[in-house]
């Protein structure tokens, strides 16, 4: 009989529990904030590591071989 009375309690109770809520209204609970948080250190992290490796560059910039090939720097303008 104990399966009887939990068939019992299921279709009599929860139906109850049901009508209760506000069918209206969505929230997202324990577990989006916890899916959100995981997202946003993720973020963290790799905005972290990008920049750790973006520090890590060295970039000089190569002379453009349009200007090489004139024949030198430009004069500087006059000045008064």
């Amino acid at each position: 009989m104990p399966d009887m009375s939990a068939h019992l309690a299921l279709t009599q109770l929860v139906p109850f529990a049901a009508e209760e809520l506000d069918k209206n209204k969505v929230t997202p609970g324990v577990l989006g904030f916890v899916v959100f948080a995981a997202l946003a250190l993720a973020v963290w992290a790799l905005m972290k590591s990008m920049n750790r490796h973006m520090n890590r560059v060295s970039f000089e910039e190569t002379p453009d071989p349009a200007e090489a090939g004139k024949g030198g720097a430009k004069a500087p303008a006059a000045s008064k």
